[in-house]
Protein backbone atom coordinates (compact mmCIF):
# COMPACT_ATOMS: atom_id res chain seq x y z
CA UNK A 1 0.00 0.00 0.00
CA UNK A 2 2.59 2.47 0.96
CA UNK A 3 4.82 1.62 -2.17
CA UNK A 4 1.55 2.46 -4.25
CA UNK A 5 1.22 5.34 -2.88
CA UNK A 6 4.56 6.60 -3.30
CA UNK A 7 4.64 5.19 -6.71
CA UNK A 8 1.06 7.41 -7.53
CA UNK A 9 2.12 10.23 -6.21
CA UNK A 10 5.61 10.32 -9.00
CA UNK A 11 3.22 9.44 -11.52
CA UNK A 12 0.36 11.81 -10.54
CA UNK A 13 3.81 14.38 -10.54
CA UNK A 14 4.83 13.37 -13.22
CA UNK A 15 1.64 13.57 -15.84
CA UNK A 16 1.12 16.94 -14.03
CA UNK A 17 4.13 18.95 -15.51
CA UNK A 18 3.45 17.79 -19.21
CA UNK A 19 -0.23 19.54 -19.66
CA UNK A 20 -1.81 16.65 -18.82
CA UNK A 21 -4.59 18.37 -16.11
CA UNK A 22 -3.98 16.50 -12.87
CA UNK A 23 -3.39 17.93 -9.31
CA UNK A 24 -0.13 16.21 -7.78
CA UNK A 25 -0.72 18.81 -4.97
CA UNK A 26 -4.30 17.38 -3.99
CA UNK A 27 -2.08 13.59 -4.36
CA UNK A 28 0.40 14.76 -1.58
CA UNK A 29 -1.77 16.76 0.52
CA UNK A 30 -4.02 13.41 0.62
CA UNK A 31 -0.75 11.05 1.25
CA UNK A 32 0.46 13.45 4.68
CA UNK A 33 -3.06 13.29 5.73
CA UNK A 34 -3.09 9.10 5.19
CA UNK A 35 0.16 8.80 8.00
CA UNK A 36 2.79 6.38 7.37
CA UNK A 37 4.68 8.01 4.76
CA UNK A 38 7.90 9.32 5.14
CA UNK A 39 7.23 13.41 4.39
CA UNK A 40 10.61 14.10 2.81
CA UNK A 41 10.45 11.45 0.58
CA UNK A 42 7.08 11.96 -0.87
CA UNK A 43 8.30 16.26 -1.19
CA UNK A 44 11.24 14.47 -3.39
CA UNK A 45 9.62 11.99 -5.43
CA UNK A 46 6.90 14.54 -6.31
CA UNK A 47 9.88 16.90 -6.99
CA UNK A 48 11.74 14.99 -9.07
CA UNK A 49 8.55 13.23 -10.92
CA UNK A 50 7.32 17.17 -11.88
CA UNK A 51 10.71 17.61 -13.00
CA UNK A 52 10.86 14.77 -15.27
CA UNK A 53 7.43 15.91 -16.42
CA UNK A 54 9.10 19.14 -17.54
CA UNK A 55 12.04 17.70 -19.38
CA UNK A 56 9.55 15.91 -21.70
CA UNK A 57 8.19 19.39 -22.64
CA UNK A 58 11.67 20.76 -23.07
CA UNK A 59 12.66 17.78 -24.73
CA UNK A 60 9.23 18.89 -26.82
CA UNK A 61 10.42 22.19 -27.40
CA UNK A 62 13.93 21.39 -28.38
CA UNK A 63 13.59 18.95 -30.86
CA UNK A 64 9.83 18.85 -31.58
CA UNK A 65 8.70 21.86 -33.08
CA UNK A 66 8.18 21.03 -36.32
CA UNK A 67 4.96 19.67 -35.68
CA UNK A 68 3.76 22.86 -33.69
CA UNK A 69 0.65 22.87 -36.42
CA UNK A 70 -0.59 19.54 -35.95
CA UNK A 71 -3.64 19.30 -33.20
CA UNK A 72 -2.49 16.90 -31.34
CA UNK A 73 0.73 19.40 -30.33
CA UNK A 74 0.81 20.24 -26.80
CA UNK A 75 1.32 23.53 -26.59
CA UNK A 76 -0.93 26.04 -28.59
CA UNK A 77 1.11 28.81 -30.67
CA UNK A 78 -0.38 31.86 -28.16
CA UNK A 79 0.68 29.82 -25.36
CA UNK A 80 4.55 29.16 -26.71
CA UNK A 81 4.41 32.76 -27.72
CA UNK A 82 3.47 34.07 -24.37
CA UNK A 83 6.14 31.95 -22.36
CA UNK A 84 8.58 32.94 -25.13
CA UNK A 85 8.13 36.54 -24.63
CA UNK A 86 8.50 36.19 -20.67
CA UNK A 87 11.70 33.83 -21.03
CA UNK A 88 13.28 36.50 -23.21
CA UNK A 89 12.49 39.17 -21.36
CA UNK A 90 13.32 38.20 -17.82
CA UNK A 91 15.62 35.18 -18.90
CA UNK A 92 16.26 31.99 -17.32
CA UNK A 93 14.98 32.77 -14.00
CA UNK A 94 11.44 32.71 -15.23
CA UNK A 95 11.77 29.20 -15.14
CA UNK A 96 11.93 29.45 -10.99
CA UNK A 97 8.23 29.76 -11.79
CA UNK A 98 7.47 26.91 -13.59
CA UNK A 99 5.12 25.14 -10.99
CA UNK A 100 2.95 27.62 -11.55
CA UNK A 101 -1.00 26.26 -13.04
CA UNK A 102 -1.36 27.41 -16.66
CA UNK A 103 1.63 28.86 -17.67
CA UNK A 104 4.49 26.70 -15.29
CA UNK A 105 4.11 24.12 -18.99
CA UNK A 106 4.59 26.95 -21.97
CA UNK A 107 7.45 28.21 -19.86
CA UNK A 108 9.30 25.15 -19.65
CA UNK A 109 8.32 24.27 -23.35
CA UNK A 110 9.14 27.69 -24.67
CA UNK A 111 12.56 26.94 -22.87
CA UNK A 112 13.29 23.88 -24.96
CA UNK A 113 12.50 26.39 -27.73
CA UNK A 114 14.84 28.88 -27.15
CA UNK A 115 17.44 26.41 -26.50
CA UNK A 116 18.16 27.25 -22.76
CA UNK A 117 20.89 25.17 -21.56
CA UNK A 118 20.07 21.74 -20.03
CA UNK A 119 21.79 22.21 -16.68
CA UNK A 120 20.61 25.59 -16.09
CA UNK A 121 16.97 24.47 -17.01
CA UNK A 122 16.88 21.30 -14.59
CA UNK A 123 18.19 23.25 -11.62
CA UNK A 124 16.03 26.53 -11.90
CA UNK A 125 13.22 23.79 -12.78
CA UNK A 126 13.69 21.55 -9.63
CA UNK A 127 14.56 24.88 -7.68
CA UNK A 128 10.80 26.03 -8.09
CA UNK A 129 9.33 22.74 -8.08
CA UNK A 130 10.70 21.58 -4.67
CA UNK A 131 10.23 24.65 -3.03
CA UNK A 132 6.38 24.85 -4.31
CA UNK A 133 6.13 20.67 -2.69
CA UNK A 134 7.82 22.28 0.55
CA UNK A 135 5.04 24.75 0.96
CA UNK A 136 2.31 22.25 0.46
CA UNK A 137 4.15 19.69 2.58
CA UNK A 138 4.32 22.12 5.29
CA UNK A 139 1.22 23.19 4.93
CA UNK A 140 -0.38 19.79 5.11
CA UNK A 141 1.36 18.86 7.96
CA UNK A 142 0.34 21.98 9.85
CA UNK A 143 -3.60 21.19 8.37
CA UNK A 144 -3.31 17.51 9.37
CA UNK A 145 -1.68 17.38 13.32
Amino acid sequence: MIGAGYTGLFLTSFLAATLVPLSSEAVLAALISAKGFDLALLIGIATVGNTLGAVVNWLLGRYCLRWRDRRWFPVGPDALDRASRWVERYGVWTLLLSWLPVVGDPLTFAAGVLGVRFPIFLILVAVGKGARYALVGAVSVSFFE
